[in-house]
């Protein structure tokens, strides 16, 4: 049987990333390839997922707007909309 809702959620809930206590659910693939293949190197990988969604939590950052950060830190601040033969 359905549970029902608690009545203290509410719909601004629904935009949070799922958590498993304090890991970010999007180190879940690291962390099952470091389960199911257990080696040294998978911890490590695991381990370096779940620190950097960590850091990007700790800072405000969604993985698309770090990859849009660091997209525009690699172009620089000059942005040219067409090449100089065609203008």
């Amino acid at each position: 049987m359905a549970r029902a809702p608690s009545p203290d959620a509410h719909w601004r809930d629904s935009a949070r990333y799922p958590r498993f206590f304090i890991i970010d659910a999007r180190a879940a693939l690291p962390v099952m390839l470091a389960l199911v293949h257990i080696r040294l190197w998978t911890f490590g990988l695991a381990l370096l997922a779940m620190i950097f969604f960590a850091i990007l939590h700790r800072y405000g950052f969604t993985v698309p707007v770090f990859c849009r950060w660091v997209g525009s830190l690699l172009a620089g601040p000059r942005k040219v909309a067409a090449p100089w033969w065609l203008r």
